[in-house]
């Protein structure tokens, strides 16, 4: 018998995804890294046997979440495989979010297939190696992210691509999907727009306006590509989809996109987040601290919280993102809101629609 679908009526109860920040150590300097990350772990990180201990507690939920190894990088984590087979054997689905670095190699992705990794995120923020190289402060970090696509194609193991949306690569959006086309192992494309947290405070945001410009064009490729795409902290893209007559995530009938459903998941709402040191967050990008594990448990936070508990419910919203008509499919990037005016719950500064307004901003 399959399990029914994750829902709406789930958001209360259990997240949809649940990340672990495994390490803070990562080879890389990237330009708008969360993490700060650093060459070294970082001090207090939780030791194998907590971090299992984690494992089994996050796949006590009422539904068991999808569980996200990320960093830094994951792969600098000496026990990561035996973490991933833990997960695996308390029936979480795995993903891993590994950097492009010397340390993601052929060996380590097949080990990652033998220990149940089901998916691969990749990061890769230009379609070609002068303006990734850049952000990612590494020369090379373009060719190994290209080998790093190649390898998990050829293990046939789905890749989510993420790109992170700056002022550097905003008018390079049409050409990241035409590039990300040749890569067939692509399954879904995710873009990132910025919050300014960690070192993302030094990179320069979009506007509104041109929130709305993106946005036209991830819908057209959404229409045409083979791959799904989605948007990560900036959930006003589904009002846009809906403006346009489609449903929140998805793409027509005939592509591999309508196959996601149009949910709502944000910050703290189908969303959870756990640091290396076991923190726990609403989100990697709201560093709103709920918890610390062990001493307090995950189910629990994420159910009975006041933070968590405002944050599911949309009405708490404040401004016109309280009153918005998207507000179950949107609400806006609550860590934006954080981050910018001190308080999640307020509305989010990047997005340009006013309640009621009738006009698109792009094609009307």
């Amino acid at each position: 018998m399959h399990e029914l679908p994750y829902s709406k009526s789930d958001f209360g109860v259990s997240p949809l995804m649940f990340y672990y920040e495994v390490t803070r150590a990562c080879d890389l300097v990237c330009k708008h890294c969360r993490a700060s990350a650093q060459e070294q772990a970082t001090e207090g990180e939780l030791p194998t046997e907590l971090s299992l201990q984690l494992i089994e507690q996050t796949a006590s939920f009422p539904r068991k979440p999808h569980i996200v190894f990320t960093g830094g990088d994951p792969l600098k984590r000496g026990d990561i495989f035996t973490l991933i087979r833990h997960a695996v054997q308390c029936g979480l689905p795995v993903a891993l979010t590994p950097s492009a670095t010397p340390l993601a190699t052929q060996e380590a992705f097949e080990e990652a297939k033998r220990a149940g990794v089901s998916t691969f995120g990749i990061s890769l923020d230009a379609p070609n190696p002068e303006v990734h190289d850049a952000f990612r402060g590494f020369d090379g970090s373009f060719k190994k992210t290209a080998e790093m696509l190649e390898i998990a194609k050829a293990l046939k193991i789905p890749v989510q691509v993420n790109t992170s949306i700056t002022r550097r690569n905003f008018n390079l959006i049409d050409e990241m999907a035409e590039y990300l086309v040749c890569f067939g192992g692509v399954m879904m494309w995710s873009l990132f727009f910025l919050v300014p947290v960690g070192r993302g405070t030094e990179e320069e945001r979009i506007t509104p306006e041109e929130y709305e410009i993106a946005f036209a064009k991830i819908w057209q490729h959404a229409n045409e590509k083979p791959f799904m795409i989605k948007t990560t902290e900036a959930p006003h893209y589904r009002r846009f989809v809906l403006r346009q007559g489609g449903h929140p995530l998805d793409a027509p009938k005939h592509s591999r996109a309508s196959r996601r459903a149009p949910l709502g998941v944000t910050d703290g709402r189908g969303i959870m987040f756990v640091s290396c040191q076991g923190e726990i967050f609403p989100a990697g990008f709201l560093p709103l601290q709920c918890g610390q594990f062990l001493e307090d448990s995950v189910v629990e936070t994420y159910q009975k919280h006041p933070v968590f508990n405002a944050l599911q419910n949309p009405d708490n919203y404040k401004g016109n993102c309280g009153v918005c008509e998207y507000r179950y499919v949107c609400g806006g990037s609550r860590a934006r809101a954080f981050a910018l005016t001190g308080d999640h719950l307020e509305t989010d500064p990047d997005c340009r629609y006013q309640v009621g307004q009738d006009a698109l901003y792009v094609g009307s």
